[in-house]
C-alpha cells in the first residue's frame, strides 16, 4: 500500500497539473462501482460540472482533491490504486476504474489493479477520513507529540507505528526502516522507550519519511507516480525485504519476523532490545 511518501509524491505532482482545471464530467468502468462506496457515478458527477480544481491536500496516506464549489474529492489508493494524469488524446491503459474529463480533453484517470481504492465527494476531507494521528512531517509532530501517541502502550512498537490512529502514514516500509535507523527492536513495548529512545525514533521517523519523498517513493510491487514512472526509495533501503542479506552497517544477517500480523525485518544485532540508542544517520544506497 502506498505510504506517505509515495501520497506526498502524488500530491506534489498533480496539484501544477489539475489546479484551475475544469471538470466535465465523471464516469466509472462497469464493475468498479465498489469504489464509490455506495454513491452513484451519475450522482457525483452532476455535483463536479462545472466545478474546477483548485488544490491538492494530504492527510496521511489520504488525497484531497479541492474544488471551487468548496467539496473535496477523496482518494485513497489502497494496495494497487494509482491517479495518472493523461492529456488529451493518449491511449486507454489497463485497470483504468474512474475517470474525470477535464477541459482540453485531459483525463485524470484513476487506475487500480485490485479495484481495493475509494473516491469520496464530501463537503470537507475529514468526513471521509477514519480517526488520524499526527501527520509526522508537520511542525507539530514533535517529540513530546509523538511520545503522547505512544505512551501507555504495551503492545510492540511495530504495531503501534502501523496504527494509523497513532500517527498518520507510516506504512510497513517506513516502520520497518525507522526502527532500525533508531535501533530499536519492533518487538520492543511501545510505552517502555526511553527519553533517548523516543528522540532517536522521531528523528528516524522524518528522516526516512523525508528520504522516501526525496526518492519519489517506494516501487516495490504496484506504486506508480502521476506519471505512471516507478520511485527510487526501494533502492536505498537498510532492512525491508532484505531478508538473509547482510546488514550494511554491521555484517550480521537480516531477519524476518512476524509483528502484529506483519512482516517485519530487522537486524538482530543493530537493534538487540534496550542496546542503547545510536545517533541516527542517513541512508545510502544498498551495496
Amino acid at each position: 500500500m502506498p505510504e506517505l511518501p509515495e501520497v506526498e509524491t502524488v500530491r506534489r505532482q498533480l496539484q501544477p497539473l489539475i489546479a484551475g482545471r475544469g471538470v466535465l464530467s465523471f464516469h466509472v468502468m462497469p464493475g468498479a462501482e465498489r469504489l464509490l462506496r455506495g454513491r452513484s457515478a451519475t450522482e457525483i458527477s452532476t455535483q463536479l460540472n462545472g466545478s474546477a480544481f483548485t488544490t491538492v491536500d494530504r492527510r496521511g496516506k489520504y488525497l484531497g482533491l479541492n474544488l471551487d464549489n468548496g467539496q473535496v474529492v477523496v482518494v485513497h489508493l489502497r494496495m494497487t490504486g494509482s491517479l495518472r494524469f493523461r492529456p488529451h488524446g493518449r491511449e486507454e491503459e489497463p485497470f483504468t476504474r474512474a475517470v474525470f474529463d477535464l477541459d482540453r480533453g485531459d483525463q485524470l484517470r484513476f487506475v487500480d489493479v485490485r479495484k481495493f481504492g475509494t473516491i469520496d465527494l464530501v463537503e470537507r476531507m475529514e468526513d471521509a477520513l477514519p480517526e488520524l494521528g499526527p501527520e509526522p512531517l508537520s511542525d507539530d509532530f514533535t517529540p513530546e507529540a509523538m511520545w503522547q501517541a505512544l505512551r501507555g502502550r504495551q503492545i510492540a512498537i511495530k504495531a503501534a507505528l502501523l496504527d494509523q490512529a497513532n500517527i498518520a502514514g507510516i506504512g510497513n516500509i517506513y516502520a520497518d526502516e525507522a526502527l532500525f535507523l533508531s535501533r530499536l527492536n519492533p518487538e520492543a513495548p511501545a510505552g517502555s522507550l526511553r527519553p533517548a529512545e523516543r528522540r532517536a525514533l522521531h528523528a528516524a521517523i522524518q528522516q526516512t519519511l523525508q528520504d522516501g519523498v526525496r526518492h519519489g517513493g517506494a516501487s516495490f510491487r504496484d506504486y506508480t507516480d502521476v506519471d505512471g514512472a516507478e520511485g527510487e526509495q526501494q533502492y536505498f533501503v537498510r532492512v525491508f525485504r532484505r531478508t538473509d542479506e547482510p546488514c550494511d552497517d554491521c555484517g550480521s544477517t537480516i531477519r524476518r519476523i512476524i509483528v502484529g500480523g506483519r512482516a517485519t525485518h530487522f537486524c538482530p544485532k543493530c537493534q538487540p532490545v534496550r542496546q542503547r540508542t545510536r545517533r541516527v544517520t542517513s541512508n545510502r544506497p544498498m551495496r
